[in-house]
C-alpha cells in the first residue's frame, strides 16, 4: 500500500510538471475551458476541470493567455486562447521537454547496456 502511495504521489508530480505544455499546446484557436477537458481527455490527457480553471487563470494572468466572453451562443462562455508570449512559452517548453526526453532515453539505454 506505501508503495503505491509513492507512486501516486510521484506521478501526480511528473504530471503537474506537464499540464501547462499540455494545455499550452492546444490553444492555438479559441477554446473553452470544459471542451478544452474532452480536447485534452480524447489525447489522452485527464484533467479535472477543478484543476483546468485556475491553471487557465494563472496563464492568462502570466500573459500566456488571452479570454473572451462569447455571450451570442445558448450557455456564455468563456474563450481562452494563447498570446504571442504563450506560444512562445509553449515552444521553449516544448524544446526544453524534447531534450529531456532524449535525455532521459539515454539514461536508459546505458543502464539496459550496463546490464
Amino acid at each position: 500500500m506505501v508503495k503505491d502511495e509513492v507512486l501516486s504521489g510521484l506521478i501526480l508530480e511528473l504530471r503537474r510538471g506537464t499540464i501547462v505544455l499540455c494545455v499550452l499546446s492546444q490553444l492555438n484557436e479559441p477554446t473553452y475551458g470544459y471542451n478544452l477537458v474532452n480536447i485534452l481527455a480524447e489525447k489522452g490527457i485527464n484533467i479535472e476541470a477543478n484543476t483546468l480553471y485556475p491553471l487557465l487563470r494563472r496563464l492568462e494572468s502570466q500573459g500566456l493567455l488571452e479570454s473572451s466572453w462569447v455571450t451570442s451562443e445558448a450557455k456564455p462562455r468563456k474563450y481562452y486562447v494563447k498570446t504571442q508570449k504563450g506560444n512562445e512559452i509553449c515552444n521553449a517548453l516544448k524544446q526544453h521537454w524534447d531534450s529531456m526526453v532524449r535525455n532521459i532515453d539515454r539514461l536508459w539505454e546505458v543502464d539496459i547496456n550496463e546490464k
